[in-house]
C-alpha cells in the first residue's frame, strides 16, 4: 500500500487544539477525516513529513498517444480489455491510470488541479458549511445498464460510438442533496431539466434541505455545471435569495460526496428488486431516509484527503 498524504499544517494545529480540549485520538481523527495512527504519530512526534507529495508520472507521452488509439479502434471496449492492451505494449500501470488517462483532457486536469490547490488548506469545518447536491438516475434492471462507450466530446454522433439497442427500461431521476448534518428531501424530477424547473426544485427541495441540515446558520451550495445550472437566471435565482454558490471544476463526480450516497442507494435497490415503477421510488426514498449524519459526516471529513489526492494526480480523477 502506497503512503498517504502528511498531514497538513492546518490538521496538525487541529489536532493539537483538539487534544488540549480533551478529545480522544478516535474522535480527533474523525473530526479532521485522517487515520488515528496519523493522529497518534503526530502527537508523540513520530510523524517525518517527506520533502516531496505524489510520484512522477508512470506513463509517458509516447504510451498515452498508444492508449488513445487502442481506444479509437474499439469505443465499447471495458476497462478490463483496455489495460491489457496497453500493457501489451510494454507500459507498466494499473486499471486506474488508464481511467485516468482517458476521460479528461489536459485543460480540464490543469482546472481540477487549480481548483484543488485552491481548496487546499480548508478545514472540516469549512467543508461542513458546503451543501452538496446532484441528480442521478435509477433504473428498474439491475445489472444490465447498457454497454459504456469510450468517446469525447463532439464524438457523440459517431458511428464507432453507436451501438443498437432493444429497449429501454423504465427509470426515474431524482435530486438529493447533503452536509455533514445528514441528508435533504429528495426530488422526482419529471422530463429534462431546464433553468426553469431547477430554479423550482433549489424553491421546494434545496431551501427546504438548508432549513433543515442548516437551520439559520450560512451555507455554501454546490452544483455541477449542467446547463441548467449555469444559465444567468439560475445565477440571478441565487443572488437575488443570498445564497453563495461554490466554483465547481468540470467533470468532477469524484469529488462530490453525495455520488457515495448514491451508491449505497443503488446497492440497496439491487437487495430490494422492485419490480413496478411506484415500488422502485418507495425503495429509493427508503434507502436515502436511512443514510445516517454519521455517514454524511465521515464522508465530509475525508475532503481534504480527495484534494490532496487530486493534487498528488495532477488533476487527473481519484477513485471516490
Amino acid at each position: 500500500m502506497g503512503k498517504t498524504a502528511d498531514l497538513t499544517a492546518v490538521q496538525k494545529a487541529i489536532i493539537d487544539t483538539l487534544k488540549r480540549e480533551g478529545k480522544t485520538q478516535k474522535d480527533i481523527s474523525e473530526r479532521i477525516g485522517c487515520s488515528q495512527s496519523a493522529v497518534s504519530r503526530h502527537l508523540s512526534g513520530k510523524s517525518v513529513g517527506r520533502k516531496k507529495c505524489g510520484k512522477k508520472s508512470c506513463t509517458t507521452r509516447r504510451g498515452d498517444r498508444t492508449l488513445r488509439k487502442i481506444v479509437e479502434k474499439d469505443r465499447f471496449q471495458t476497462l478490463g480489455d483496455l489495460w491489457k492492451q496497453w500493457t501489451e505494449y510494454g507500459v507498466e500501470t494499473s486499471r486506474a491510470t488508464v481511467h485516468r488517462r482517458v476521460l479528461l483532457n489536459q485543460k480540464q486536469r490543469k482546472k481540477r488541479l487549480t481548483w484543488a490547490t485552491e481548496k487546499q488548506h480548508w478545514t472540516v469545518a469549512q467543508w461542513s458549511k458546503v451543501l452538496l447536491s446532484d441528480e442521478t438516475k435509477f433504473c428498474m434492471s439491475f445489472g444490465n445498464q447498457g454497454a459504456r462507450v469510450w468517446r469525447k466530446t463532439g464524438e457523440k454522433e459517431m458511428p464507432k460510438c453507436l451501438k443498437s439497442s432493444v429497449k429501454y427500461p423504465q427509470s426515474v431521476m431524482v435530486w438529493g442533496a447533503m452536509s455533514a448534518a445528514g441528508v435533504g428531501p429528495m426530488c422526482f424530477i419529471k422530463g429534462r431539466v431546464y433553468a426553469a424547473s431547477y430554479q423550482g426544485n433549489l424553491e421546494h427541495f434545496m431551501l427546504p434541505s438548508a432549513e433543515k441540515l442548516y437551520g439559520d446558520e450560512d451555507f455554501v451550495f454546490q452544483h455541477d455545471l449542467a446547463p441548467a445550472h449555469s444559465a444567468k437566471t439560475t445565477g440571478k435565482w441565487f443572488t437575488d435569495h443570498g445564497i453563495t454558490v461554490l466554483n465547481w471544476p468540470a467533470n468532477s463526480p469524484d469529488l462530490n460526496h453525495i455520488e457515495n450516497l448514491w451508491d449505497i442507494v443503488k446497492r440497496k435497490l439491487r437487495d430490494a428488486r422492485p419490480n413496478t415503477l411506484d415500488e422502485l421510488k418507495a425503495a429509493i426514498e427508503a434507502s436515502w431516509a436511512s443514510i445516517t449524519p454519521q455517514q454524511c459526516h465521515r464522508l465530509i471529513a475525508s475532503m481534504p484527503r480527495r484534494i490532496e489526492a487530486v493534487i498528488s494526480a495532477k488533476g487527473f480523477p481519484t477513485k471516490y
